[in-house]
């Protein structure tokens, strides 16, 4: 409780800073970029469209997690596409295929993915959401399902990749800016695997100890504790969440490349990656609260280590 007025101050200015790019910045766009996002909303609403009315039907409501990292390189090889394949263009299309790969790879191995694309294991949270007492009703939950899984997630997916239609039409050729943004993403999508990678073996390595018998106090060091801290786990609480963000916000810096900002770094494209960071923040809590309840030294965990900054490490018993 005492880090919420921090988490509220930090959505706080973070949502300004959002409402403060769009007003500050340029909103025309060129007839190519706005025949573009005509077509990038109709994949966006029919996506959505998908993604209520097959988890209403299913009762798997990840449909939306497993279109997360597939629809923004879809989305933003349409730019690519309507953009003559400009040189900007197809390098940030490419890094963004990379991100999508990985995340998809990540998702695939722990059983999201099935021949039926609308079963698969559902994400624990959803479970763990649906039982908040104001989701008691089931209309409730399918008013959450339709405005939040389906509509704003969608719509916030399709914002975190606008960067690419911002740069459409740019004449400027690529300079510092542009590398910047290749090295950034890049070293945030080597750090969110290398994350996952840990978290991965952690995990399974885990789930064979229990197999063999046994409870959670009776594994060997670090796996008795239940939750990670191998690896960049050990230094920070969520290294994969600083990634996505980092990566996300460090692609926007091709609008500053091709030129289309004001004030040096304004542009309403801005605004998704901003966004992000505000889902990030509800996440992140969600996860330390069921891991906090599952594990007992995960408070000690959050006592020692930050949640981004890689200052300190955790040490049993300190």
């Amino acid at each position: 409780m005492k880090k919420l007025p921090v988490t509220i101050i930090t959505a706080v200015i973070t949502a300004a800073l959002a409402a403060a790019t769009v007003i500050l910045s340029e909103k025309t766009l060129s007839m190519v970029q706005f025949d573009t996002m005509k077509i990038l909303l109709i994949i966006c609403g029919c996506s959505a469209a998908y993604c209520f009315t097959a988890g209403e039907i299913s009762g798997n409501f990840s449909q939306m997690d497993k279109l997360w990292s597939i629809l923004p390189p879809v989305y933003v090889w349409v730019v690519a596409a309507k953009g003559g394949f400009s040189a900007r263009l197809v390098i940030y299309a490419l890094i963004v295929t990379a991100w999508g790969i990985r995340l998809t790879v990540n998702f695939a191995r722990k059983g999201a993915y099935s021949l039926r694309f609308w079963s698969g294991k559902e994400d624990y949270r959803w479970s763990v959401v649906r039982q908040f007492p104001v989701f008691r009703h089931r209309i409730a939950w399918s008013l959450f399902d339709l405005l939040f899984i389906s509509i704003y997630q969608n719509a916030l997916v399709l914002a975190i990749c606008l960067p690419s239609l911002a740069i459409m039409g740019s004449d400027v050729p690529l300079g510092f800016p542009d590398i910047l943004a290749a090295v950034l993403s890049i070293g945030f999508l080597i750090l969110e695997t290398v994350a996952d990678e840990y978290q991965w073996k952690f995990h399974q390595t885990k789930k064979k100890l229990l197999a063999g018998g046994g409870s959670l106090e009776d594994l060997p060091d670090p796996y008795d504790l239940g939750f990670n801290t191998t690896g960049p786990w050990r230094r920070m609480r969520h290294p994969n969440y600083l990634g996505e963000q980092g990566f996300w916000l460090a692609m926007y810096i091709f609008t500053v490349g091709a030129g289309v900002t004001r004030c040096g770094i304004f542009h309403w494209s801005l605004a998704g990656p901003l966004l992000l960071v505000l889902l990030f923040m509800g996440s992140s809590a969600l996860g330390e609260k069921i891991s906090s309840g599952k594990y007992p030294a995960y408070a000690e965990y959050i006592r020692q280590v930050f949640k981004y900054v890689p200052l300190r490490r955790f040490e049993r018993g300190r």
